[in-house]
C-alpha cells in the first residue's frame, strides 16, 4: 500500500469509476485502472532503478570520495588540485612530473587577454548577470575554432589508429593528415606563434619532463608535414601544444576541452569583476548603433499592405536554375546563412564527438 490508506485510495478511485474518464474503464484495457494504488508502491525490479550510478564519486553525512579516495585525506596528504584532477578522470595519482605538467599547461591557459572568453564574460556582465553566468557564457566560446581541443585530439587519434592498421610510419601518417585537413581551424599548425615561442617551450617543457609520448612526436610530424604543404610560413600553434601534451598526460580530448575551458572560465571572472567595477551596466534599448556601422540595405519606405504583392518576393523556386540563382543572389545577404557553405560533414565528426552510452 502507499502513502494513502486503503479507505482514500478506494474512496478516490470509486469517484473517478463513477465519474468515467475518457476510456481508462472499458473493457478492452489489459487491467483494472481504477484499482491501481497511489503513492509508494513495491518496486518493479525488472525495471532499470530511477538512480543515477556513478563511479566518479559518491557523497555521505562524512565523506566525499573520488574513484576511492577520501577528499579530505587528499587534502591533509598535501595533494592539491591538480592530482585530484587526474584521480576524477583518470582515477589515478600522477606522478610528480605529470603534475607539473599540467600546472604548467593550465597556467598557460588561465588568462589569454580580451579574447572570447573574457569579451563575453564582459558583454554578460554588462547586463547585471550573475557572476557565474558570465563564467557558464565564457566557457561557450570554446567551439572548433578557439580551443578545438576535442576536434584536435580526435583527428590525432584517428590518424594514429589509421597508422597502425596500415602499417605507416608516423611521418607518413602525418602527411596524410595535412593533405586532409591543411586549412582546417583545429590543425594545431598555424601563422598564430610564428614569433611567440610559448607553444614550443610547452613541449619542450613536457620532453624536458619526461613526459612526451606519442602524440607530441606525432604533432611534430603534423608540423613538419604542413610546413612542407603550405604556401606560407607556419609552426606550432597553443592548440596543437596544449593538445598533444594533455593527451601524452592521459586526457581524453574530451577531458582536455572541459578542463581547459573552466580554467579559463577563471580569469573570465576576473574579467566580469572589473566590467561590474569600471563599467556602467546597460538597460534594453540603452545602447545605440549609428548607421555608420551600418552596410545593409538603403533606407526604403514600408510598402502598404494594398500594394505588398508589387513588392513581395517569394522563396519558391520551380526549377534547378532558379535555385542556382537564387542561392548565389541570397549569399550576397549576410545574416542568411547562404554564405556559410557546409562541409557536407556529421557535425559530431568534426566536433570529435563520439558515440556515448553503453558499448
Amino acid at each position: 500500500m502507499g502513502y494513502l490508506n486503503k479507505d482514500k485510495t478506494d474512496a478516490l478511485n470509486k469517484a473517478k469509476r463513477e465519474r468515467g474518464i475518457g476510456n481508462l474503464g472499458s473493457p478492452k484495457n489489459p487491467f483494472d485502472y481504477y484499482e491501481r494504488e497511489y503513492g509508494t508502491v513495491p518496486r518493479d525490479t525488472n525495471r532499470a532503478p530511477f538512480q543515477w550510478v556513478s563511479e566518479v564519486a559518491y557523497k555521505n553525512v562524512h565523506r566525499i570520495v573520488t574513484r576511492g579516495y577520501d577528499t579530505t585525506e587528499l587534502m591533509e596528504e598535501g595533494y592539491g588540485v591538480i592530482e585530484v584532477i587526474f584521480v576524477d578522470y583518470q582515477a589515478r595519482i600522477p606522478t610528480v612530473e605529470e603534475g607539473q605538467m599540467l600546472n604548467y599547461v593550465m597556467i598557460m591557459a588561465l588568462e589569454d587577454g580580451l579574447s572570447s572568453p573574457a569579451a563575453i564574460s564582459r558583454i554578460v556582465a554588462r547586463s547585471m548577470t550573475f557572476l557565474t553566468q558570465a563564467c557558464g557564457a565564457s566557457i561557450m566560446a570554446f567551439g572548433h575554432a578557439y580551443g578545438a581541443y576535442s576536434a584536435f585530439g580526435n583527428r590525432l587519434e584517428t590518424f594514429l589508429k589509421i597508422a597502425e592498421e596500415q602499417d605507416l610510419s608516423l611521418e607518413e601518417a602525418a602527411k596524410m593528415l595535412v593533405q586532409e585537413n591543411l586549412h582546417d581551424e583545429a590543425l594545431g599548425v598555424s601563422d598564430l606563434m610564428l614569433k611567440d615561442p610559448a607553444a614550443q617551450r610547452m613541449l619542450a617543457r613536457a620532453e624536458k619532463l619526461g613526459v612526451a609520448g606519442k602524440y607530441i612526436e606525432f604533432t611534430r610530424h603534423v608540423v613538419q608535414a604542413a610546413q612542407k604543404a603550405a604556401d606560407g610560413p607556419m609552426d606550432l600553434d597553443m592548440l596543437g601544444a596544449t593538445g598533444a601534451t594533455m593527451l601524452d598526460l592521459g586526457f581524453t580530448p574530451e577531458a582536455t576541452w572541459a578542463i581547459l575551458a573552466v580554467t579559463r572560465s577563471f580569469a573570465a571572472g576576473a574579467h566580469y569583476i572589473e566590467e561590474v567595477e569600471r563599467e556602467d551596466s546597460s538597460r534594453l534599448g540603452q545602447q545605440l548603433t549609428p548607421k555608420e556601422d551600418y552596410d545593409g540595405p538603403e533606407d526604403r519606405p514600408v510598402p502598404p499592405l494594398a500594394e505588398r504583392a508589387a513588392h513581395a518576393a517569394s522563396a519558391l523556386s520551380k526549377t534547378p536554375d532558379e535555385w542556382k540563382k537564387r542561392f548565389e543572389d541570397m549569399k550576397s545577404v549576410r545574416g542568411s546563412g547562404f554564405s556559410i557553405v557546409e562541409e557536407n560533414q556529421d557535425p559530431s565528426k568534426k566536433s570529435g564527438n563520439k558515440k556515448v552510452g553503453k558499448l
